[in-house]
């Protein structure tokens, strides 16, 4: 009885040192093809983790959040959907992305999808 006591009362400490990602935005890749994309194409695969960097002092755009994969510079988070991602890294938030999907298309904007994440 009391191992089982022991084990309930440490059961909530081990459960919050788990860590949750949660999605919080999938977006197409903006820039694609002004960057390595079309260079590294066939080595890109669906869940490879992507770098988020933020560019503060993008003269384009203030809240500019550059997408790596691998050190290579794959494009940006579109202008339109990347004030949030924006914020929370300049708050310190432990955010992330991922490929989400990879299309064959001649429409730059429908190659990659990027899913972002924000770890709890």
């Amino acid at each position: 009885m009391r191992s089982l006591l022991i084990s309930l009362l440490l059961l909530p400490v081990a459960a919050s040192a788990q860590t949750i990602k949660m999605l919080v935005q999938s977006s197409p890749l903006a820039g694609f093809q002004y960057h390595d994309g079309a260079t590294i194409w066939s080595e890109l695969k669906v869940g490879d983790p992507l770098g988020l960097v933020r560019e503060a002092q993008n003269p384009h755009d203030g809240n500019a959040v550059r997408v790596e994969w691998r050190g290579h510079v794959l494009g940006y988070l579109p202008r339109a959907e990347n004030r949030s991602v924006a914020t929370e890294i300049d708050h310190g938030a432990r955010v992330s992305g991922r490929i989400g999907d990879l299309r064959d298309d001649s429409n730059p904007w429908r190659r990659l999808l990027i899913d972002v994440y924000v770890t709890l």
